[in-house]
């Protein structure tokens, strides 16, 4: 199910929308709705005035979204193989013949087809920067839905039948196998394209995403990475993801800049691996951005909704990392 976004900024600016269960569900996860007040039962007298400032904050967000919109930015939808499934994705580019500057953006975790929320968010700001945004969705989300298994579920499954460090287990496993195996195919179809610097192809996400890219930047000759808020919901409770990515980190011959807004759920992932590569001897940047919203998961909803905050500093980064030889 594909949730509008101007029905979600309805949500936020009217509180009219009655919000089914899934749609409830849904914004959960990756996304900056999930406080709406008329999805949760509290009346429009009611709300505390700290809660109005953070709706009036992520609203004039929203609002800001559109402006980046344009013909010229819409997303392309592609097929790209990986072994014996075929994966699709999105993509957005700017106007010409190229070649250009690339990123792969791997999405978190939300169900269906909720990522397309942040690619439309964020597709046009890369593009207005003069890059190539491409976004390939994993199996099991989004446009690859019936290529696999949703991640969220293997891990519900592994939980219920096995307890929580079997759904860490599944989690990780998950991330540096099926759905990093998903990323590296998605790499390879966009070095191919002649509208493409290959040499200049960096990897950037958000949540699991961030994750990816932290993964990816170990696995493959990137020539930047952007990880926001990656593992920042599943950090505490997942040792072993935290062992993976002290890994990749330590391994990565990437340039990694880490960021997410002060009150996401857990600054512990950025602060770790920062300090990590920092010890190592590699390039790395780090920043925090001031509270976004009123919730953790306004917070994490950062990493997408804030591009007006943190785009200068995100393509400062790719430009001094990613520049022409």
């Amino acid at each position: 199910m594909k949730i509008s976004f101007l029905k979600a900024k309805r949500c936020r600016l009217e509180r009219k929308w009655n919000c089914s269960h899934e749609e409830r569900r849904g914004f959960q996860r990756d996304s900056a709705f999930s406080q709406s007040p008329h999805c949760f039962g509290i009346s429009h007298g009611k709300i505390p005035a700290m809660m109005r400032n953070s709706w009036i904050q992520l609203s004039l967000a929203a609002l800001l979204l559109p402006t980046f919109s344009s013909a010229r930015t819409k997303a392309e939808v592609v097929s790209f193989p990986n072994g014996n499934i075929t994966l699709q994705g999105v993509l957005y580019k700017p106007e010409g013949t190229g070649p250009f500057p690339a990123v792969v953006y791997n999405h978190g975790s939300a169900a269906g087809m909720l990522s397309s929320e942040a690619f439309e968010a964020i597709g046009p700001v890369y593009v207005g920067r003069g890059w190539v945004f491409f976004a390939p969705y994993r199996r099991g989300q989004g446009l690859s839905a019936s290529a696999g298994p949703y991640i969220r579920d293997e891990i519900n499954a592994a939980a219920k039948s096995s307890g929580i460090r079997a759904a860490a287990a599944t989690m990780v496993r998950l991330l540096e196998t099926d759905h990093l195996d998903d990323q590296l195919a998605a790499l390879a179809w966009l070095r191919k394209q002649s509208f493409v610097q290959p040499d200049r192809i960096a990897v950037a996400g958000n949540s699991f995403g961030g994750v990816e890219a932290v993964l990816g930047a170990e696995r493959a000759q990137y020539c930047a990475a952007i990880d926001a808020a990656g593992g920042a919901e599943s950090w505490a409770l997942a040792p072993e993801l935290q062992a993976l990515m002290i890994r990749a980190v330590r391994g990565s011959q990437t340039p990694i800049f880490f960021f997410q807004a002060e009150n996401d759920h857990d600054l512990s992932p950025s602060r770790t691996l920062s300090k990590i590569m920092k010890e190592a001897g590699k390039p790395f940047e780090l920043k925090f951005y001031p509270p976004f919203g009123n919730s953790p998961q306004d917070g994490h909803s950062f990493t997408w909704l804030g591009s007006f905050t943190w785009a200068d500093d995100v393509f400062l980064f790719l430009e001094k990392y990613c520049r022409t030889n």
